[in-house]
């Protein structure tokens, strides 16, 4: 029996293929992982296929690069095309990647994904909107759901502070603030997974983290102690090192400095 031709992966797909790799860490791309699965089933392509590209795409990456991992060998000239493409023009190519993404999976073109590597990936509905969003704003929106899934799945679906793995109650937080460092919007080293409560917190400088990753309080929250709701939700974690797996990408140290400058007195 003649083998089944074999078919040419285009430029959109592996669009498609980049927002799963920065969706997962490098220690998930298997061709069991749900998510993959998932995504296979999308482009008609088996999850070996969907895992190989991913295991192709993670030798152009230079984290991974500096750890000592290849990743696999036999990419293509598009493969390190659309790589360089998407990285080159990140602030368009991730929401458009995202969009293309989403649009496996929609029932509406408003409709955004959420990747949950261990349990597949899910259709997120959109609200009911009376006024149709201009194409910057949806670009921001594809955006940001992008950084919400990269964050939130590098620190293993889990708050980096007080570990709560309830996906609803967390949130990626930006260390340097969206609006005022453009070029960092997008960037998982600006991120940092949080809980409402801490996200907040960070957001107003009343915590930050040390050069060697531990949390800090502000003296503006210590002045509130010894106020029992202060001692057990941020006391309990002072001085306790940020929780991130250990293929997870840190958050950029120059970031947390700059945020540091800012702690409240």
């Amino acid at each position: 029996m003649a083998a089944a031709p074999r078919i040419n992966w285009t430029r959109e797909q592996l669009l498609i293929v980049l927002n799963l790799y920065h969706k997962l860490r490098f220690g998930q791309i298997s061709s069991r992982l749900p998510a993959i699965i998932d995504l296979a089933e999308k482009l008609g392509r088996t999850p070996s296929s969907v895992s190989m590209k991913l295991g192709n795409l993670a030798s152009f990456d230079p984290v991974l690069q500096l750890r000592g991992i290849k990743g696999l060998q036999g990419a293509s000239h598009l493969d390190r095309d659309t790589w360089d493409e998407y990285h080159s023009n990140p602030a368009e190519l991730i929401p458009l990647a995202q969009e293309k993404f989403d649009a496996l999976f929609a029932e509406s073109e408003n409709d955004t994904t959420e990747v949950i590597p261990g349990k597949g990936i899910r259709r997120v509905p959109s609200p009911p909107s009376g006024e149709t969003e201009t194409h910057g704003i949806a670009k921001r929106r594809k955006g940001q759901d992008y950084f919400r899934d990269v964050v939130i799945n590098n620190y293993n679906g889990c708050c980096g502070i007080t570990g709560l793995p309830v996906r609803e109650l967390l949130v990626a937080s930006h260390i340097l603030p969206w609006s005022a460092h453009e070029a960092e919007r997008l960037n998982v080293r600006n991120g940092i997974a949080l809980n409402r409560l801490h996200d907040a917190a960070f957001d107003k400088h009343l915590v930050a983290f040390d050069d060697e990753l531990r949390l800090i309080l502000s003296a503006r929250l210590k002045s509130f102690l010894p106020d029992v709701t202060i001692a057990y939700h941020f006391e309990a974690y002072e001085g306790k090192v940020i929780l991130l797996p250990d293929d997870g990408i840190p958050p950029d140290m120059s970031f947390l400095a700059m945020h540091r400058k800012k702690l409240a007195g």
